[in-house]
């Protein structure tokens, strides 16, 4: 095992089937199980040859791989042997991703939340979300592919309300041929900023009316007739590349987890999904010794997940919801593709972790917006999807969910300037009814105007300037120099 240089462990990947348990090589496109149409999760069966060094021998790996200048290593793949250890080196793609920076809550924040928590903002990725570690990985695999099988061309294809279009599209220009890129995105339901990126991209933008689940449904069954790289959550190298938020997680804290709780947004659940994923490998292999609890957030506009775990668990049944507008769009889902990946990966955490070390919260609209406001009130670049997690933080605190002295991470999962229109709307107290959000007059901030348009015209440069500046002063009620 060496650290600095590209590894040379080379793992044995299969599909498993949730659904059925079959298992499938990985030397074709899937996105279901061809057997039973179940969800996959990808596994590593060579895993156990991981377990030949200790624990201690793989951090001080991770660790000593942080100041490495090789470009396959920097990002997520810094953690290679625990994500996709079948991929050259000449197939990773590396644009910036991963190492985003964990910030601590200011004090201040932290006074009036009541509890110590930080944010990691992944809103620092390349293209200002979360969506870039899995990006990362599913492109990388499917440039080995295409290599492999010598194709000429690739369409890569995803359902988006946003996030995912603007990372797929970004990594499909940057690898060029033979991968061109599409996106399905429900028409009006994603923000000017959002929409800017995969179109500047160079993809191939495809709009229709509804809603995100809608778009997704097409999309899976353009994978299913035609040989497209399907790039939504379902695809479960996503799922590992987004794994790499719990390795870098537990690296930053040491390697010691221990009374902290990770409040992730639930959306389509590919996120929750890859971090108890990520988890469970570090802690079988000894790199932590203690799993963090899991607390998942969603939007009372869309909580299929909530009401599901909500049920008592003898007699839980899930059922996919209709969704209403929600500020928080990546959450905006009420059918999750991952959901059942969740259920096992859940099912397991819950037997090593403790009954109360995998809970959903929900939370409303109104508290959503109100705690990305709060938040970037107090320094931060928190996304709606942060908010979401903040107002999952309150609702655990005033359940009594929280231990004391426990810490908490929040998921920000994608840049405040995505979000800039939903801000504009709460400034104005201009969101549609459905969204159920109203200003609160404490929270809202617009710009003052000074002088009028009419001053400017009539005033020399200098006296305007003076007017100015005594307009300015006037306002701050500052007081001259005595």
């Amino acid at each position: 095992m060496n650290d600095m240089q590209f590894p040379v462990y080379r793992g044995h990947l299969e599909y498993r089937c949730l659904g059925c348990g079959a298992r499938h090589g990985i030397d074709a496109l899937l996105y279901t199980c061809p057997a039973c149409g179940g969800v996959l999760l990808l596994e590593d069966t060579g895993f156990e040859k991981l377990k030949e060094y200790s624990g201690a021998a793989w951090r001080q790996v991770f660790d000593s791989r942080a100041g490495t200048r090789n470009s396959a290593l920097r990002g997520i793949f810094r953690f290679y042997e625990l994500m996709a250890p079948v991929l050259e080196q000449e197939d990773i793609i590396y644009l910036g991703e991963g190492n985003t920076p964990i910030i601590e809550a200011s004090p201040a924040l932290q006074n009036n939340v009541g509890a110590r928590f930080a944010f990691k903002n992944d809103g620092q990725n390349p293209s200002a979300s979360f969506k870039d570690r899995g990006m990362a990985c599913a492109f990388s695999y499917v440039k080995a592919l295409a290599r492999k099988q010598q194709w000429d061309s690739v369409l890569t294809i995803c359902a988006s309300t946003g996030d995912t279009s603007a990372a797929a599209a970004l990594y499909a220009a940057y690898v060029g041929k033979p991968v061109t890129s599409v996106v399905l995105l429900p028409r009006g339901r994603v923000t000017p900023q959002q929409l800017s990126q995969p179109l500047g991209s160079g993809a191939m933008v495809l709009e229709m009316p509804g809603v995100f689940d809608d778009c997704m449904k097409v999309v899976e069954i353009l994978a299913s007739r035609y040989r497209v790289a399907l790039l939504n959550s379902k695809n479960s190298w996503r799922i590992l590349g987004q794994e790499s938020y719990a390795y870098e997680a537990a690296q930053w804290y040491g390697w010691d987890l221990a009374e902290t709780a990770f409040f992730v947004p639930v959306g389509n659940a590919g996120n929750i999904t890859a971090i108890m994923s990520g988890l469970l490998k570090l802690y079988a292999l000894g790199i932590i010794e203690t799993l963090p609890r899991i607390f998942g957030v969603q939007s009372a506009h869309a909580d299929p997940v909530y009401r599901y775990y909500a049920q008592e668990p003898t007699t839980r049944r899930y059922e996919p919801v209709a969704v209403t507008a929600s500020a928080a769009q990546a959450a905006m889902i009420g059918n999750p593709v991952s959901f059942p990946r969740v259920q096992f990966l859940a099912e397991r955490y819950l037997e090593l972790a403790g009954a109360d070390s995998f809970q959903v919260v929900r939370v409303s609209e109104q508290a959503i917006m109100d705690s990305m406001l709060e938040a970037n009130r107090h320094g931060h670049i928190a996304c709606t999807q942060g908010g979401e997690c903040l107002a999952g933080l309150r609702v655990a605190l005033a359940a009594g969910l929280m231990r004391p002295g426990e810490r908490a991470l929040l998921d920000a999962t994608a840049h405040a300037l995505k979000f800039a229109d939903f801000q504009s709307m709460y400034f104005t107290d201009s969101f549609p009814p459905e969204y159920g959000i109203r200003a609160k007059q404490e929270r809202v901030n617009a710009p003052r105007l000074v002088l009028s348009p009419e001053a400017r015209e009539t005033m020399s440069r200098e006296e305007y300037i003076n007017a100015a500046a005594g307009a300015v002063a006037a306002a701050l009620e500052l007081q001259e120099r005595q």
